[in-house]
C-alpha cells in the first residue's frame, strides 16, 4: 500500500473536517484565495446553491476571546490523542486545534516549504531530506528535533505496534522490514544528518511524495515523552489519552472522555499567542444541534448533517460555509479477509459476493442521483468513480457511474445463474440455494434509517433478499470494528472515506491496506495501482492514464460502487472573524478569534 492518508472512518451523514489533520493541511478550490470565493454544491437540474469559504466579519479578534465548537455526532470519539495511533475522522477532529503537521500545501495538494518542515525530493538517488526550518517546540518546552520525526517512523514500523498505518509507505523504506521483524534495532534507511535534518532513503520513488499524505509521513512525536513507554502500551498511555504533548497553537487543557475537549493557548508556538483565550469542542448529538445553534450555544459546528439542511440554513446569527469534501460515499462487498500475519489481503473467489455480476446489479438498481436530492437536499450527487473530482485532473470525468437500470440489473442476474426458482419473489444463488444478503450500514441523523430502507427496497425489486444485519442500524465505532474483523454476518456494507489529500487509492483498495475493508486484491489490481504509484507516474500524462485505467476497472470489478460526492456545510457565529475554510488553509485555528464578547 503506497499510502495512508484518509482522514479515517466517517459517518454516512456527518463528516466536516475543519482541516484534513490527517493527511496535512490540503489543497481545494483553486479560487479559495480570494475573500469573495464561492464554492457551489448542486441543489437541482435548475439552479444552484453558493456558499462562501471564508467568514464576512472583518473586524479585528478581542482579546481573551472564548469559542464554542460542536462536533455533531452521535457515537463517543475514542479519544486516541496522537497521529500515529488514531483511526476514525473524530479524534482528527478534536487534534485539529493542538496537534500539528509538518507541512503545508498549496491548492493543489502539493507540500510547499513554507510551513514547519522543508522536503527534498532527490528522485534519481531515491532519498527524502526533511529539514526543520523553524524555532518550534512542544508544549512542554522542548525543541522539536529530528528525533521526534525519526521516533514517529519508529512506532508505526515497530513489531509491536498496535495501530493501521504500517503499510508499504513504510515497508518502502530501505531497512523497514528488517527493523519490522525485529532483526535491527533500527532502520538504516533513515539517518540523522543534524537535530534538524533527516535524511530516508526509499526503494523506489513515487509521485505521491509530493502530496502532503502521500508517502512522506506528515507528523512528528515527541520522543521525550514517549521513548519509555512500549509500543504495544502508547494507545493505552496518559501522554495519549490525557494529556498529550502537541506543537499546535493550543494544547489539550481538559479532556472528559467521549464529551469534550477545553483547549488553552500554548505557550511556546513558535508564531506567538493564538488570538483565543480558550476553545471548547463538545460532542452534540445530531437531534439537538439545530435547537443548539437557535440558542446559540456554539459559534461553529463541524461535521453538521447535509440530511437537515433546510432545519438550519437560515438560523439567526449564522452564515453558512460550504466546500466540496475530500470524501464520497459507497457500497462495499466483503470478498475476503485480513491476515494479520502476513499483512494482506486474502481474497476469497468463492464468497457469497464475488460474483461481479451480482455485485454491478446491485450498483445499477438504485438511484442515487435521487437519493441525493431527496435525501441530502441536492448537496450530495451521484458519484461516478473512486476518484472524486475536487482531485481535478485525476478524476475520470469521462466515466459513467452507475446509474439506475433494473432491466440491466434483473438480466445481469439471470445470466451470472441468479434466478427465482421457488416463486417467492427472490433468486436464489447459482447452486439453487436460498440467498439472504447481509447488510451493514450506521446509525446517526434523520436519514440513516430510511436510506437503508430506500436500498433494500431497490434491491428487493430486483430480486434480491437484503436484511440488514443485526437486524437494525449499526453504532459508528461498532460498524467499522465489524468491518475491521470482517464479521461474517457482514456481506454488503454502506461506508464512507475520507480520501485525505493524496488522489492515489492504494491506501484504501491495496493488497496491504488494513483499511481495504472489501478484501478484494488480484494481480490486475496491484497492477493498476503500481502503475499510479510508479516512478514513471513523475509524468503527468503517464499519471493521468494509470488513474483513468483504474478507475475504469473498479468500476468494472464493482467490489466498491461510489454511491455519492459530498458537498459540506460549515454554520458560524457572526462573531467569529480570520475563519478560512480553504482546503489549504495554512494556519486554520490559530487565525481564528472572535470579535464579540457574547453571541
Amino acid at each position: 500500500m503506497k499510502k495512508k492518508n484518509v482522514i479515517g472512518l466517517l459517518t454516512l451523514t456527518t463528516v466536516a473536517a475543519l482541516t484534513l489533520a490527517a493527511c496535512g493541511n490540503g489543497g481545494g478550490d483553486k479560487k479559495a484565495d480570494s475573500k469573495d470565493a464561492k464554492q457551489t454544491a448542486k441543489k437541482d437540474s435548475k439552479a444552484t446553491l453558493e456558499f462562501p469559504i471564508k467568514v464576512s466579519n472583518t473586524k479585528e479578534a478581542k482579546e481573551g476571546g472564548e469559542l464554542d465548537v460542536a462536533v455533531v455526532t452521535d457515537t463517543q470519539f475514542k479519544g486516541v490523542f496522537l497521529w500515529e495511533l488514531y483511526e476514525d475522522a473524530y479524534d482528527a477532529r478534536f487534534m485539529g486545534p493542538s496537534h500539528g503537521s509538518l507541512f503545508t500545501t498549496d491548492e493543489d495538494f502539493v507540500i510547499t516549504n513554507d510551513g514547519i518542515a522543508a522536503l527534498d525530493l532527490d528522485v534519481d538517488n531515491k532519498k527524502a531530506t526533511i529539514t526543520i526550518q523553524e524555532d518550534v517546540k512542544w508544549s512542554d518546552g522542548e525543541p522539536l528535533v529530528a528525533d521526534d520525526i525519526m521516533y514517529s517512523y519508529e512506532i508505526i514500523g515497530h513489531k509491536d505496534y498496535t495501530g493501521v498505518r504500517y503499510d508499504s509507505n513504510f515497508r518502502n523504506i530501505v531497512g523497514m522490514d528488517e527493523y519490522h521483524d525485529g532483526s535491527a534495532d533500527s532502520i538504516s534507511g533513515i539517518k540523522k544528518v543534524d537535530d534538524k535534518t533527516l535524511t530516508i532513503e526509499y526503494k523506489e520513488m513515487n509521485p505521491g511524495m509530493q502530496q502532503a499524505g502521500g508517502g512522506i509521513w506528515s507528523y512528528a512525536a515527541p520522543k521525550h515523552v514517549l521513548k519509555d513507554i512500549p509500543v504495544k502500551d502508547l494507545e493505552s498511555s496518559d501522554v495519549v489519552r490525557k494529556k498529550p504533548v502537541t506543537f499546535g497553537p493550543y494544547v489539550m487543557n481538559k479532556i472528559v472522555p467521549g464529551e469534550s475537549v477545553e483547549y488553552v493557548p500554548n505557550e511556546y508556538y513558535y508564531k506567538g499567542k493564538p488570538k483565543l483565550s480558550k476553545i471548547t469542542f463538545k460532542s452534540t448529538p445530531t437531534s439537538s444541534i439545530v435547537e443548539a445553534l437557535k440558542a446559540k450555544q456554539f459559534d461553529i459546528a463541524i461535521s453538521m448533517p447535509t440530511d437537515i439542511y433546510p432545519t438550519y440554513e437560515n438560523v439567526d446569527g449564522y452564515e453558512m460555509l460550504g466546500r466540496q469534501e475530500l470524501a464520497y460515499t459507497y457500497i462495499g462487498f466483503k470478498l475476503g479477509k485480513w491476515d494479520g500475519d502476513a499483512e494482506e489481503v486474502k481474497y476469497d473467489p468463492e464468497s457469497k459476493m464475488a460474483d461481479k455480476n451480482l455485485r454491478q446489479a446491485m450498483g445499477y438498481a438504485v438511484n442515487n442521483d435521487q437519493v441525493g436530492e431527496k435525501f441530502y437536499n441536492g448537496l450530495r450527487s451521484n458519484a461516478t468513480t473512486l476518484i472524486p473530482p475536487v482531485f481535478g485532473t485525476f478524476h475520470n470525468d469521462k466515466q459513467e457511474g452507475y446509474t439506475q437500470d433494473k432491466e440491466k440489473a434483473k438480466k445481469l442476474l439471470a445470466d451470472a445463474g441468479y434466478k427465482d426458482t421457488d416463486g417467492d419473489g427472490f433468486v436464489e444463488d447459482k447452486n439453487g440455494e436460498p440467498l439472504v444478503i447481509k447488510f451493514a450500514s450506521m446509525s446517526g441523523g434523520e436519514t440513516a434509517q430510511p436510506l437503508a430502507d430506500y436500498y433494500v427496497q431497490e434491491w428487493k425489486d430486483i430480486g434480491l433478499n437484503v436484511e440488514l444485519t443485526t437486524g437494525r442500524l449499526i453504532d459508528f465505532q461498532a460498524f467499522y470494528d465489524k468491518l475491521k474483523n470482517d464479521d461474517p454476518e457482514v456481506d454488503i456494507y454502506q461506508g464512507a472515506w475520507g480520501t485525505g489529500t493524496d488522489p492515489s487509492p492504494t491506501g484504501l483498495y491495496g493488497r496491504h491496506s488494513a483499511f481495504n475493508y472489501t478484501r478484494f486484491a488480484d494481480d490486475e489490481n496491484d497492477k493498476l495501482l503500481d502503475a499510479i504509484d510508479s516512478n514513471d507516474s513523475f509524468d503527468a500524462d503517464f499519471r493521468k492514464k494509470a488513474f483513468d485505467d483504474w478507475q475504469e476497472y473498479a468500476k468494472e470489478q464493482a467490489f466498491v460502487i461510489p454511491s455519492l460526492y459530498r458537498n459540506e456545510v460549515l454554520p458560524v457565529h457572526e462573531r467569529v472573524t480570520g475563519l478560512d475554510w480553504s482546503h489549504n488553509a495554512k494556519e486554520f485555528w490559530y487565525d481564528i478569534g472572535v470579535s464579540e464578547d457574547k453571541r
